[in-house]
């Protein structure tokens, strides 16, 4: 009996060893998934708009090129209809990135072509003025607002695929109803880098002020490490709130409402490029660390009220 018992217990010591391993892996990640959702982070940064099955995904670098493309069409005084045309046109050309390359000279979020007079490959690459280009093509075509989309799209764009556009038309509305504050809280975004490199308050101030124009510049920067300032505290811009024309006389939300919303979900969707790790507005805030990214009801010292934006940086 000893021989054959004997090549047995190693064999079951190996099976008791790999079972012992593999619980420990579950334990593991179990762990991983509990501590992520108690600290709110969610690996991959992310951004949707909208709600439950009428929601969009995207990346922050689609948040924040949708953003200066929505911001720079209400500046021009154009409504929320001109900013929806202009994300399903990014949309399909680029998938809202600024990419260096696409048919023959085709660049940016627009591919637009040197060659075509759209502009040196420098500025094309600028998101503020390879939007303002596309805008004022759109403004060219009479009656833009009441065409179909993708009429719209390829008076200005002349694709190849003119069709193409009209499958965009669902998100690209559900961005531009939030971007141009139509929509309140309605896009959010998470951070896996909270802690990581210090935002600066002069870079928000400059991309506010190319986005919106001199109106839009902060009245206030309290905390950070400059002159003056505490170097204990975080960084804080505040954004005075004044109603602009374009897409905030629209019904709904009053138009100095929606201009906030307007430059409140801009801070949130540019917020990983800026380092923007808190916006306040009214009752509601939105913190980059917080689990979903969502925006959260507040009262007391966190609201900012009606009057302003506040945005706190990461330091």
């Amino acid at each position: 009996m000893g021989p054959v018992s004997e090549p047995t217990r190693p064999a079951r010591r190996g099976r008791l060893a790999r079972s012992a391993a593999a619980f420990a892996a579950l334990l593991g990640l179990a762990s991983y998934v509990a501590f992520h959702q108690m600290t709110g982070s969610t690996g991959t940064p992310r951004c949707t708009v909208g709600t439950g099955d009428n929601r969009y995904e995207f990346t922050p670098e689609q948040a924040s090129n949708a953003a200066t493309i929505s911001a720079v069409g209400t500046t021009r005084g154009l409504p929320e209809r001109a900013v929806t045309i202009a994300l399903a046109t990014a949309l399909q050309e680029s998938a809202l990135r600024n990419i260096q390359h696409g048919d023959r000279d085709s660049l940016g979020l627009f591919q637009q072509r040197p060659s075509m007079g759209w502009g040196t490959p420098a500025q094309i690459m600028d998101p503020v003025y390879s939007s303002g280009k596309f805008y004022e093509g759109l403004e060219k075509v009479r009656g833009y607002s009441r065409l179909p989309l993708t009429v719209a799209a390829q008076k200005v764009q002349k694709s190849g695929f003119p069709q193409a556009y009209a499958k965009h038309e669902p998100d690209a509305t559900l961005l531009s109803a939030a971007l141009t504050g139509r929509s309140p809280a309605a896009l959010s975004c998470t951070s896996s880098d909270a802690e990581g490199r210090p935002g600066d308050p002069e870079q928000v101030r400059a991309e506010l002020v190319r986005a919106f124009g001199e109106k839009a510049a902060p009245k206030a920067v309290t905390g950070g490490p400059s002159a003056g300032r505490s170097a204990a505290e975080p960084p804080v811009l505040v954004v005075p709130v004044r109603a602009t024309g374009g897409s905030g006389t629209a019904t709904g939300a009053g138009p100095a409402e929606r201009r906030g919303w307007e430059l409140a979900q801009w801070a949130v969707a540019r917020a990983d490029t800026l380092r923007i790790t808190e916006v306040a507005y009214g009752d509601r805030v939105w913190r980059a660390g917080e689990a979903g990214g969502g925006w959260s009801k507040v009262s007391g010292a966190a609201a900012a009220g009606a009057g302003s934006v506040r945005m706190r940086l990461a330091q």
